[in-house]
């Protein structure tokens, strides 16, 4: 499959010229997740997307696909169970991508109130892993004394230190996740279009039947219609929604920033991913998580009305977190110097509701009473003195402590909505990356229905809970074997045992098409072989059309590879010169865009400063 520059002008004239079914507005993880399942059923699928794919929010996440187990300390049941049952569709989807890494969650009795305290963590652990189905599995939780929490991580803080959980999470690769979604949809028959922004709708009878587009490249200006227009745009939901000039709109999104921060491993070793409470009573939590030689931490959660194109981190980020992982580990001493990348972006939060980052319900925190009722009766049940009627009856009457109006940034609603409008927009707003798919699920169902009662088309809808992505295509139960076995074609291929296992991990089964292109090309100059096989892939096969797709995007160098940088970029900027047909104009102008990008990731405005 040939998925590049090359085809995108062929690509913009089916867009031009035929009338399709559906056309999706954001290729986002949302709209790569719907275009999967309309151009699985047949359905001649659009998807545009006015930056690269998932540059705007997808590919700015804490990269995990975790199963909410902070909701539990709400015993907001019905959330985790829904969250950690998605959870592993999407590991059954994407084998390739979600990969077990158990989390560590430290107990501390710190003044002031704290998420778990042991005995809570244990309650709510033990019901975490029956609601994921890992009960008796290798990845059951178990608890650690402080003793070997300080073993694991000699930096973390002593005082106060009661012991830890341990239970299972997963590590993520959000923007390789948004590029096989739309890479499998393409394959399918999907029509998508990076770098191409929807400026206006076209319209009949007052309802929408298209929409007006610029080409970010050429500045070229075309329009493409399509029986149904959905806007999966994440935060720039309500930015769509207002192009319609003729009805008012009521907002629907709130969004908020989230900062995270990268470091060398030498200078804040943590052996597997660790979530902990900030220590500053402001009821959050942060993550520091290993990745590739590097640590990194976040998130921060604040009210966002700036550029949405261009979130920043600033010092007042910064100081958050650093003051939250000196706390934590008082002997790492970190200052902004230390830091090597970072990333920040927005979520798309929807507004007016409290509770639940899944299903859009109130289901705010409860009261301290309710808390400990319900740690009564569950540990009752767990003893057989209490039945199960009379759990359901205690998790029937909680009360709520929060009020609406007064909702924090962390505490708004990750839920998700679905409506089409008078003019027949559909929105589909909200949700969060692991619940991506559902979401997907349910929007496709609307069209299929608006399809057949409008125009009296049918489509049978593939089961997308089986339907694996790009990549994905081999039994998910044998990651290991998989991986194994794919890396032995890419040392055959003349890469070494390192690179062919990396790759072979890091792509799936594309794995063996990176291996290809090895084993039939020579390496551009400056670079590896292997590191030149997946360049020539990315620009062949997954719509690479600036440095930054390909440095930031496809790849973690800029996050997680900082060292290298430096040595790679301008050969990777020469070779792209060459694929793309750059003139020194245009490649100069590449140069400066991806320096401003490494620039802003390494905060060297704010370490000026300092």
């Amino acid at each position: 499959m040939t998925f590049s520059k090359k085809t995108r002008n062929e690509t913009i004239e089916t867009l031009q010229n035929e009338a399709l079914d559906v056309l999706i507005i954001g290729g986002g993880i949302t709209g790569a997740g719907l275009a999967v399942q309309t151009a699985a059923a047949g359905m001649k699928t659009g998807i545009l997307e006015m930056q690269d794919f998932g540059e705007g929010t997808s590919s700015r996440s804490t990269k995990l696909v975790h199963g909410g187990i902070r909701y539990l300390k709400n015993f907001d049941v019905e959330v985790v169970s829904d969250t950690v049952s998605e959870r592993a569709v999407v590991q059954g989807i994407a084998p390739h991508i979600p990969k077990p890494d158990p989390m560590l969650l430290p107990i501390y009795n710190d003044e002031g109130p704290t998420t778990f305290d042991m005995f809570s963590v244990k309650v709510a652990m033990d019901l975490y892993d029956h609601l994921a189905g890992v009960k008796g599995t290798e990845y059951a939780n178990y608890t650690i004394s402080p003793e070997e929490v300080l073993r694991r991580e000699p930096l973390i803080k002593k005082e106060g230190l009661q012991g830890a959980g341990v239970y299972l999470d997963y590590r993520n690769n959000d923007a390789r996740l948004v590029i096989d979604n739309i890479k499998k949809a393409v394959e399918d028959g999907a029509a998508a279009v990076s770098k191409a922004k929807v400026t206006g709708f076209l319209y009949e009878n007052q309802k929408i039947i298209g929409v007006k587009v610029r080409d970010l490249l050429t500045d070229n200006h075309f329009e493409v219609r399509a029986k149904l227009v959905i806007n999966t745009s994440g935060p720039w939901v309500d930015k769509i929604r207002t192009l319609n000039l003729n009805r008012a709109v009521v907002p629907k999104m709130r969004p908020t920033k989230g900062v995270h921060l990268v470091v060398d491993a030498k200078k804040l070793p943590v052996p597997q991913p660790t979530y902990f409470d900030t220590g500053k009573n402001d009821k959050r939590m942060v993550f520091a998580i290993p990745r590739e030689n590097k640590t990194y931490f976040g998130t921060t959660d604040t009210d966002y009305k700036g550029d949405y194109n261009h979130p920043t981190v600033n010092q007042e980020d910064v100081d958050y977190l650093l003051d939250v992982i000196n706390f934590r580990y008082p002997d790492a001493h970190l200052t902004i110097d230390d830091i090597e990348a970072s990333w920040a972006g927005l979520r798309p939060l929807l507004d007016g509701n409290s509770g639940s980052d899944y299903n859009g319900g109130d289901n705010g925190a409860i009261s301290e009473k309710s808390f400990k009722d319900v740690v009564d009766i569950v540990t009752q049940f767990q003893n057989k003195t209490a039945t199960k009627v009379e759990v359901e009856n205690v998790l029937n009457h909680l009360e709520s402590s929060l009020v609406e109006k007064n909702n924090a940034p962390s505490s708004v609603s990750r839920g998700s909505s679905l409506e089409q409008e008078s003019d027949g927009l559909i929105t589909l707003a909200g949700g969060k990356i692991t619940d991506y798919r559902k979401m997907a699920q349910g929007a496709v169902k609307l069209i299929q229905n608006l399809l057949k009662t409008h125009y009296d088309l049918d489509f049978s809808l593939v089961d997308s809970k089986h339907y694996q992505i790009s990549g994905g295509e081999f039994d998910a139960t044998k990651v290991k074997e998989t991986v194994a076995k794919n890396s032995q074609v890419g040392i055959a291929a003349g890469l070494s045992e390192k690179e062919s296992e990396y790759i072979a991990d890091f792509y799936g089964m594309n794995a063996l098409k990176v291996f290809e292109y090895a084993k039939n090309m020579t390496a551009y100059p400056g670079l590896s072989l292997a590191e030149s096989a997946r360049l020539f892939y990315a620009l062949e096969e997954e719509i690479v059309l600036s440095p930054a797709d390909y440095l930031l995007r496809r790849t973690n160098h800029i996050l997680f590879a900082r060292e290298s940088l430096d040595e790679i970029k301008m050969p990777v900027i020469e070779a792209m010169a060459s694929y793309l047909g750059w003139d020194e104009k245009e490649k100069e102008e590449n140069i400066e865009s991806l320096n401003q990008v490494v620039s802003e990731s390494d905060l060297v405005e704010l370490k000026t400063k300092n």
